[in-house]
Order: structure tokens, then C-alpha cells, then sequence
């Protein structure tokens, strides 16, 4: 009897590198065409928008720090569904002025052949917008 892979190993390793600030290994679990989805309520802030492939996710990630401090993702409840993966969790943002909030997220995945290929993150942007600005 083998072993089969854990189907959610991609989306773990994801997390884990985002935490560990490691672009290497969270490209790593992308697909180089991924899909990197984000709220078009973000677009204020040169964040909104769907990003293409690991230099699209690069980008995103090189922008992020020119508007905001920090943030702390806490994944806590996963859901597979075939391909699909629904995250529930909160994050922990920090503003450029050193203000925090937590706030709810949801991220949707999808995965073929054990990377991901579409990630989409769905949350208030206004509030989002609030942490920004303080």
C-alpha cells in the first residue's frame, strides 16, 4: 500500500513560506501561470486586480511593503472540494504608521497536479482600506 500525497501540502507550504517572508519557496508552490486574484476595491493602493505567473506574484509582493507595514496570515480552517481549497482565517495587518488590525479572510485555491494554478483572496476591503490609511 503507497502512501498518496497530502492534497493540501501545496497550500500548507504556501503559508508556511508567506510566514517565513520565503518567495523561493512560496513560488515553489505555484504553478509558473498562476492566477493571483485580489479585490478590485484594492486597486487604490496598486493592489487590486488579477496578477499572471510568479513575476506577476513578485510584483505584488515587492509592492506591498510601500503600502503597508506588515501582516501576519492565520490560516485556520481548510476545505477541499476536488481541486478547490476555501481557507478561512484572519490576518493580522499593520499599517506604515505601526497601527494593527485583525481581520477575517477567505482564499480560494485551485490545484493541479500538486501546485496551485488560481489563488483568490477575498476580503472588506473597506476595512482594509481603514488600516491602510491610519
Amino acid at each position: 500500500m503507497t502512501d498518496k500525497p497530502d492534497p493540501l501540502a501545496p497550500i500548507h507550504a504556501a503559508y508556511a513560506a508567506f510566514a517565513a517572508r520565503d518567495v523561493g519557496a512560496l513560488l515553489d508552490a505555484f504553478d509558473p501561470g498562476i492566477e493571483w486574484v485580489h479585490p478590485e476595491g484594492m486597486h487604490k493602493y496598486g493592489l487590486g486586480g488579477t496578477k499572471h505567473g510568479h513575476a506577476g506574484v513578485k510584483e505584488f509582493l515587492a509592492h506591498v511593503p510601500t503600502v503597508l507595514g506588515g501582516m501576519r496570515l492565520h490560516p485556520v480552517e481548510f476545505v477541499r472540494e476536488g481541486e478547490r481549497v476555501v481557507v478561512f482565517g484572519h490576518r493580522d495587518i499593520t499599517s506604515l504608521s505601526g497601527h494593527t488590525e485583525t481581520q477575517p479572510f477567505v482564499h480560494s485555491w485551485v490545484l493541479r497536479e500538486g501546485r496551485a494554478v488560481r489563488m483568490e483572496d477575498i476580503f472588506d476591503t473597506v476595512a482594509f482600506h481603514r488600516v491602510i490609511e491610519s
